[in-house]
């Protein structure tokens, strides 16, 4: 074997020992106990934090995970270097807090086949980049059903672009993270998508949505994407009213679901983001434990 035959074999390898390690929703009779955790989406109230102030913040708050959106003052961006790709996985590696993987804003559904493929391709260095920090998947959105194109059409559109995507990310032990999201956010439409998207690494992040209340009802809607729930799912603030999260962290523990619970928050920014963000955390400890009892 030669030297880059080896070396692309181990690299292989190498993903495919990490895609394993996903996390995933499986049958009954061998779904193992529930492990969820408590992390942030830099979305909202870690927008304007850089990386050394995001992972102390963090550590202060004792909330262990992260998922790095995009444009925000972390910087983790595609255009980083090999150098500082390093640098970042470092400062990870050397903290408390996991880098749990990267929020990008790529989305499906455009009609327009140019636009489509730019957005395939970012994906995919996206997909690059957490592998090269240490992350373990790229969050995407579906997004859209747009108008004077079938439905149909477009549902078949994003979920082939996804197999393209997961395809890809596979070779990188990555997941892709298929945001419930936009005017795809019904989880009818998103069960849908994932009929389509059948390649194993191509999961769905759970979003919290109003919709998700819609007849018949939140615990059916939840079964229709339980299978297929990836590593992270996002929240808003888990003493937000209308919103059951009590008993959809339950549905997520009797799931045997093994992931993050992600805080994107919402609303106006509290005076103290970081004990705010402790807050959230013991009450999600609380939350956790009822649902496990």
């Amino acid at each position: 074997m030669s030297h880059s035959s080896r070396r692309d074999f181990l690299r292989h390898a190498a993903a495919a020992a990490a895609f394993a390690s996903l996390a995933r929703v499986v049958p009954a009779a061998d779904k193992p106990a529930a492990s969820v955790s408590f992390g942030l989406v830099t979305y909202l109230w870690a927008r304007d934090w850089d990386l050394p102030t995001l992972i102390k913040n963090c550590t202060t708050a004792k909330v262990l995970g992260v998922e790095l959106r995009t444009t925000h003052a972390h910087g983790v961006e595609p255009k980083l270097t090999a150098d500082e790709r390093k640098d970042v996985k470092k400062r990870f590696d050397d903290s408390p807090v996991k880098l749990v993987g990267l929020g990008s804003a790529e989305e499906f559904h455009n009609p327009d086949p140019k636009k489509l493929e730019q957005s395939i391709e970012t994906t995919k260095a996206f997909i690059k980049l957490s592998h090269d920090v240490g992350g373990s998947g790229v969050k995407v959105r579906p997004n859209d059903l747009p108008k004077g194109v079938a439905p149909e059409k477009t549902i078949e559109q994003i979920g082939k672009s996804l197999n393209i995507v997961g395809a890809f990310a596979a070779d990188y032990g990555q997941q892709i993270r298929l945001e419930v999201h936009g005017g795809c956010a019904r989880l009818p439409i998103i069960k849908q998508i994932m009929d389509v998207a059948t390649r194993p690494n191509v999961a769905v992040c759970w979003n919290s949505n109003d919709s998700d209340k819609e007849q018949p009802g939140i615990e059916q809607n939840f079964n229709l994407v339980k299978a297929r729930l990836g590593k992270t799912t996002h929240v808003r603030q888990l003493d937000t009213p209308g919103y059951p999260f009590q008993e959809v962290l339950k549905l997520f523990v009797q799931a045997g679901y093994n992931g993050w619970w992600l805080l994107e928050a919402g609303g106006k920014d509290p005076a103290d983001r970081v004990a705010a963000l402790g807050q959230q955390r013991e009450l999600f400890e609380q939350m956790l434990a009822k649902a496990m009892g």
